[in-house]
Order: C-alpha cells, then sequence, then structure tokens
C-alpha cells in the first residue's frame, strides 16, 4: 500500500471512530510506528487530522460532543467494569456528588441496596435512576439543562454547589493528560465540573482509556486535582506510571 493510500485509510478510521493511535495503526497496517507517525504529521499539515498523545483525531473534533445515546454504546465494557471499580471508593454512609457522564450513570446503576448515602447530582438520567433507591437521599441540582447531556448548568448549578461539602465527587471527562489536564467541549459543563470539583474533599476520576490525551475547547481542572483516576487497562503502564508521578493514584481495570 502506498502512503497516499494508508493516509486515505487513517483518516476515514479517524473519522468513523473519532480517534486513532499510533500503535493500533502500525498493526494493522504492518508497518514501523515512526511510519504512522509520518503519515499523521502528513494529514495534520493538510488540515485533516488533529495531532493528540498518541495518535490523531479528526479536524474539528475539539468541538465535538457526541449525544448520550452514541456515547452509552461506546467502550460500554470498559465502563461497567470502571463503575465496579469505582463502588470501592465509595463514603460509609456519606455525601457524594456524582457529576454528568454515562460511566459515571454506570456507577449510579450499581449502587448497593443497603447503606445510606447522601448524592447530590446534576445528571437528570443520574437523578432518575436513583430516584427510587431505597438507601438513597438525594438532591438535584437544578439550572439551565443542556439538551446534548441533560445536565443541569449555569448559576443555579453553580451556586448550589457553592453552598456544600461533599466527601467524595465521581468526576467525568470527555479529555484527560497531563499536559492538557481536564477538559470537556462545553464551558457551561466546564464551570460546573469545576464547582463540583471543589465542592468535594476527595475527587475520582471515572474515564475509559481511549480518552487520555484528548484535548477539548473548556479546561476545568488539572491532573492533580484528582486524587485517583479508575480507567481501564487500555492505559499503558507507562502512561499509568506518568500519572502516578504527578501524584494521581491510577487504577487499571
Amino acid at each position: 500500500m502506498y502512503a497516499p493510500e494508508r493516509q486515505q485509510e487513517i483518516l476515514r478510521l479517524a473519522r468513523d471512530g473519532g480517534r486513532v493511535d499510533v500503535v493500533s495503526l502500525a498493526e494493522e497496517f504492518q508497518v514501523t510506528a515512526e511510519t504512522i507517525r509520518r503519515d499523521l504529521k502528513a494529514l495534520d499539515r493538510a488540515g485533516l487530522v488533529r495531532r493528540v498523545h498518541g495518535g490523531a483525531i479528526p479536524a474539528g473534533r475539539l468541538d465535538f460532543e457526541p449525544d448520550l445515546a452514541e456515547r452509552e454504546t461506546t467502550a460500554a465494557d470498559e465502563k461497567d467494569r470502571i463503575a465496579q471499580a469505582a463502588l470501592a471508593e465509595l463514603p460509609s454512609n456519606g455525601t457524594m456528588i456524582l457529576d454528568a457522564g454515562t460511566t459515571i450513570a454506570r456507577l449510579a446503576g450499581a449502587l448497593p441496596l443497603e447503606g445510606t448515602l447522601t448524592v447530590v447530582t446534576h445528571s437528570l438520567p443520574i437523578a432518575a435512576r436513583l430516584a427510587d433507591h431505597p438507601g438513597i437521599q438525594l438532591h438535584l441540582v437544578g439550572g439551565r439543562v443542556r439538551h446534548r447531556t441533560r445536565a443541569a448548568v449555569d448559576a443555579w448549578a453553580l451556586r448550589a454547589y457553592g453552598e456544600i461539602r461533599a466527601d467524595v465527587v465521581f468526576l467525568a471527562t470527555n479529555g484527560f493528560s497531563l499536559e492538557y489536564g481536564l477538559t470537556t467541549p462545553d464551558l457551561a459543563e466546564a464551570a460546573v465540573k469545576r464547582a463540583a470539583i471543589a465542592a468535594a474533599r476527595r475527587v475520582v476520576l471515572l474515564a475509559d482509556s481511549a480518552k487520555h490525551g484528548q484535548q477539548h475547547f473548556a479546561r476545568f481542572g488539572a491532573l492533580d486535582d484528582v486524587d485517583v483516576l479508575i480507567t481501564d487497562s487500555g492505559l499503558s503502564p507507562e502512561d499509568a506510571t506518568a500519572l502516578k508521578r504527578g501524584g494521581t493514584e491510577v487504577v487499571r481495570t
């Protein structure tokens, strides 16, 4: 396969999957990682992709935000494992904030029936899932609801989080890395996430490995704001070690 043909196929894979990584592409095309990096550099120069840590995303994806239905089916097995591992971080008869996100929603669905917890969330789907839970005192944060994520944002939500102090926040993100920190496409959602971090004594980030190295428009925190990152085994041991050096505990499921 000639380089232009390979690059065209790489572009198709990036657009279909939302992201490509160097290692997987090298295996698929039976070429060296350096060859793939040159391909990605050529595509980046042409304005067709944007290079990120370990791979590339299609041009324009910095502002791209898939809807809930699409995100529910993306990395479903990984999200289930992450949610199960996150149960170990639940406060004993304490208070917690559940951020808006599909992995967080899986955690909400896995909460045990025994025990007593106070849960605060600005996510309508998560609140609906927990409304009949017998062991949970549920507080729903209000505000303008974003249709794409079904999450409350803006002044009401920010004011509510400014008035509480929780034991732990289970946080979601669209992208994370040492270099770029925690990012999401929407400024209003970023502000609420930042307020939720400030409202909790402990921050647990639930993020599948495909989000590592991705960057989006709105930054709402740094990796050193995170006490524990729970992700999947797709995050390489080398990347996990680098994150640990920054002071974040890393759990790979």
